[in-house]
């Protein structure tokens, strides 16, 4: 009989060096909002008919991802009080900080939307960019959260595409909105 008292290696688990890029799940998860947070906002800032205002466009959705993750932060540091009967403590002020990868994710879209500012392209042109990149980042995002927990490519690839629908929802709706 084998000995099986160590792992058992198989095809779906991933390989040991992606399991040491695994981020907290609350890392992804605040990712994956922060670019479907982007996604909308900029969606949904992009008035036709109006004049373009790329820089206060940008202004906003930093401001909302930024309002966005201290009240999720926050949200964990009332539902922690809940649960432990405390004083404040920093591992609290821990918890909003957290939030940090929802704030990040919405900087590739700021960005697009500044080089709009600056002239390098046309308002419209930042968004459909950014609404792009987004939709390919919660791709790569979705991919990598499922190799990390141990899937194997066709599941991560499914995962990505399920993560990918939503910024393809999104791009849909903006087209029939304007």
């Amino acid at each position: 009989m084998p000995d099986r008292t160590g792992p058992v290696r198989s095809e779906n688990v991933a390989p040991r060096w992606i399991s040491r890029l695994r981020p907290p799940e609350r890392s992804l998860s605040s990712g994956i909002y922060g670019l479907v947070l982007a996604s909308a906002l900029v969606a949904a800032l992009d008035a036709t008919g109006d004049k373009a205002q790329p820089g206060p466009d940008a202004l906003w959705v930093l401001l909302t991802a930024l309002a966005s993750g201290t009240a999720h932060g926050y949200a964990h540091v009332i539902a922690q009080r809940a649960s432990v009967d405390r004083a404040a403590t920093t591992s609290r002020l821990r918890l909003v900080l957290a939030e940090w990868p929802l704030v990040a994710a919405v900087l590739p879209t700021v960005g697009m939307l500044l080089a709009a500012v600056a002239g390098w392209w046309a308002e419209a042109t930042a968004v459909d960019a950014a609404l792009l990149f987004n939709t390919v980042a919660l791709f790569g995002w979705g991919t990598w959260a499922a190799r990390a927990a141990g899937h194997g490519w066709p599941s991560s690839c499914r995962a990505g595409g399920l993560d990918m629908l939503i910024g393809l929802v999104i791009i849909i709706a903006n087209a029939l909105i304007k």
